[in-house]
């Protein structure tokens, strides 16, 4: 998609407006060449999310904007001012207008397949056509074309006056010149008359133009674009879930602190400056400091990483963070669209509507085919009058043009491709959005792979026991899981989980921060950080102290542990890399594709993930912040590369959104599934290498189905144009073209997954 900058002041104002009448890609395209052309206006128009994101000098109104689009043929509107919704109905209503789109295509499509079948099995069985068939197949066809195919003709009227040809003008001009050649044959020819049959005469001839119906081409042609459009719509319908999902993440209410007592708030009264409360396992409302207690806060639904902060007074929390500890008092600092969600939820929706809409193939070439098959048409009803033969006589040759150019094996060619591929790659683990994902991965060259959750387990585990000389390893570790299985943080878990039935502790106790301490059978048992066991006077032997280093060292954590006045363990935990990994990232370099690894991490630990997996150290890309990975996507764009994504983490949905293709494991959160083109169901990374195999694989068969839908009209053409197109070998070809389209989309269903 080009975008055109035309003068744009420093001081421009963006503004999204919502673009409605779109029918595909070229429209948007037109939208977005009209407001380009306007001094002081640059325009990058989405059909996928129908937004024109549009930054406009001081001098340029918006009124002028949305006239321009107007004037083009189509809707606009201006967002409604942030006062208009309140947040607790924006993720209710976000998606309802898209909803009752497509609820309303798909009935219009039932009831067109339900009218058009019954036409299209009484023109091929001729054992079937009873006496005055042909009126009944009228009649079922006259609401299925002038009705089912309404938007096509509106569509085409509306680039007609524009002076442009799209497939709804073929669509439209095709199945209306089918229709009235049937009505003329009808009313004045002799098809009306009673005991009237389809033969089998596949002579080459121009005679009994009179008594030849089209009225199943019409009707088939009507009900399978409208099956395209629906299955496109459905995919359109969930462009706004991430950012819905990312609403959804916030509280809805919290208690803050008034006059010393706690009061339930709605999230939306919230200032800058409120005092909040956050008790263990709550999320906290909004951006803020802490002024008391002591906890450590999962930031991992938000940013991915697995160790959990440890935060006390003074340290900053965010917004839909949880608090795994203790009770902290929080002051707010930002609300609102200020937090740091919120601006997460605005780079989605940013990516969303500067990611290029990829033009779909069958629109790039009509854009070509029909203005020649137009062309033909006229200059095939020229000759014939030019050569002495009568006004029906080059009519019927027109027309003859027309139909079999009327695109029936098209209408099969992305649909069927599609529902086969991604029924497969439903089977295999892999969910593709729509057609226009396919696309991305033909070009795609770097795979840039989240680290939390993606490339590791996401979850911390004991790797490592260290332990003292005469130290049996299993009591070192029984001792510390009885300790740690008292706490509730996820360090500590790790460590209770190495350990079936943990010992009982007593005097329990949890040091902020810095670990925890309990007896156990008798034992005054320390576990955590050294600063911790030096409060104990504990000091590590000189084995331990090189385990300790060589753990953190390794970008692993240590946890030390000590009983009865001395340092006698230490533990390593660490978030291990999934056991499938590694062939993963063999086998995306198998496609072609250089792995990048992008990670919150410090870079300690990102390149020892790295190294694990076999991804080249200076391609880790580590202390990356949430809000800046979809920058680092950008900037790999930026220096011509093609990037797929791979995340799972709300911290990566704008990454997912702005990368050319995004791959979301199916065991992360919902924004980073409903902003990904793909979506890994299993979790397992191979699926991606997977994902990419079979879409390029069903983007090569929608190329060679659009290639023969069209060669077999292109090669009947000729015919047509001399009169010479039998109906019986127009609707065979037709037949065939289709047949073969089908049968090739079947292939897909032999797709493997590598083992």
């Amino acid at each position: 998609m080009t975008t055109a900058t035309s003068g744009i002041d420093p001081a421009a104002q963006r503004i999204e407006l919502a673009i409605g009448g779109m029918t595909c890609a070229s429209c948007a395209a037109r939208i977005e060449k009209k407001l380009n052309r306007m001094e002081g206006v640059s325009a990058t128009v989405n059909y996928a999310t129908e937004k024109a994101s549009v930054d406009f000098a001081p001098d340029v109104a918006v009124a002028d904007l949305i006239a321009t689009v107007e004037k083009a043929g189509y809707t606009a509107e201006p967002p409604p001012p942030p006062a208009a919704v309140a947040p607790e109905e924006k993720d209710a209503d976000a998606g309802s207008p898209q909803d009752e789109e497509t609820t309303r295509l798909r009935q219009r499509l039932l009831v067109t397949v339900a009218l058009s079948l019954p036409v299209v099995l009484l023109a091929m069985v001729p054992a079937w056509q009873f006496r005055n068939w042909q009126w009944l197949s009228l009649t079922l066809a006259a609401p299925v074309v002038v009705w089912g195919g309404a938007q096509f003709h509106r569509a085409a009227w509306t680039n007609a006056r524009h002076g442009a040809a799209t497939m709804d003008t073929l669509v439209s001009v095709g199945t209306l010149a089918a229709f009235g050649w049937s009505v003329w044959a009808l009313f004045l020819g002799d098809a009306g008359m009673p005991g009237m049959r389809h033969g089998f005469d596949l002579s080459l001839s121009p005679q009994d133009a009179s008594r030849t119906l089209y009225l199943e081409t019409a009707a088939g042609v009507t009900a399978l674009i409208l099956l395209g459009r629906y299955l496109e719509a459905r995919a359109k319908r969930r462009a706004g879930s991430a950012l819905r999902a990312l609403l959804q993440l916030g509280t809805k209410d919290v208690a803050v602190l008034r006059g010393g007592r706690e009061e339930r708030v709605p999230v939306a009264r919230l200032a800058i400056g409120d005092r909040f409360v956050v008790r263990p396992g709550e999320k906290i409302a909004t951006d803020g400091r802490v002024v008391e207690g002591n906890s450590a806060v999962d930031a991992s639904m938000l940013t991915g990483e697995s160790v959990p902060v440890e935060v006390g007074p003074g340290d900053a929390v965010t917004g839909a963070t949880v608090n795994s500890g203790g009770r902290l008092v929080v002051e707010a600092t930002r609300v609102g669209a200020d937090t740091q969600l919120a601006r997460m939820a605005a780079l989605v929706e940013q990516a969303q509507t500067g990611k290029a809409a990829a033009q779909r193939l069958a629109d790039r070439i009509s854009a070509v085919f029909v203005p020649v098959v137009l062309l033909i048409a006229v200059g095939t009803l020229v000759t014939w009058l030019a050569t002495g033969h009568g006004a029906t006589e080059g009519f019927t040759a027109a027309v003859a043009v027309l139909i079999i150019a009327c695109p029936c094996a098209l209408g099969l060619a992305t649909p069927t491709a599609l529902m086969v591929g991604t029924g497969r790659g439903a089977q295999l683990g892999i969910l593709i959005r729509g057609p226009e994902v396919l696309e991305s991965t033909r070009r795609v060259d770097t795979v840039v792979l989240d680290k939390t959750g993606t490339v590791t387990t996401g979850r911390m585990s004991l790797v490592g026991v260290h332990v003292a000389d005469g130290v049996d390893e299993a009591e070192a570790l029984r001792l510390a899981a009885a300790v740690e299985h008292a706490s509730e943080h996820p360090i500590a878990a790790a460590v209770a989980a190495a350990v079936e039935q943990p010992a009982a502790v007593e005097d329990f106790r949890n040091v902020p921060g810095l670990g925890v301490q309990g007896v156990v059978d008798g034992h005054a048992v320390v576990a955590g950080r050294q600063r911790l066991l030096d409060d104990w006077a504990m000091r590590l032997s000189a084995p331990l102290a090189q385990a300790k280093a060589a753990a953190e060292a390794a970008g692993r954590t240590a946890v030390l542990v000590g009983w009865d006045g001395a340092a006698r363990a230490v533990l390593e935990v660490a978030d291990r890399p999934k056991p499938t990994s590694a062939d993963a990232v063999a086998r995306l370099r198998g496609l072609g594709l250089t792995p990048v690894l992008l990670t919150g991490d410090n870079a300690t630990v990102a390149r020892a993930v790295a190294a694990e997996v076999g991804i080249d150290p200076d391609q880790v890309i580590a202390e990356v912040l949430p809000e800046d990975k979809a920058g680092v996507v950008a900037r790999l764009q930026s220096e011509g590369r093609t990037v797929a994504m791979v995340g799972d983490g709300v911290n990566d949905a704008a990454a997912l959104a702005q990368a050319d293709l995004g791959l979301a494991m199916g065991t992360g959160t919902d924004a980073a599934i409903e902003a990904a083109d793909l979506t890994l169901v299993r979790g397992d990374l191979r699926s991606a290498a997977d994902a990419i195999r079979l879409s390029r694989r069903t983007l090569g068969t929608i190329k060679g189905n659009l290639f023969w839908a069209f060669g077999y009209n292109v090669a009947a053409l000729p015919l047509a144009a001399l009169g010479l197109l039998n109906p019986m070998i127009a609707g065979a070809a037709m037949a065939f073209s289709s047949v073969f389209v089908v049968t090739n989309s079947l292939r897909l269903r032999r797709f493997q997954a590598e083992t």
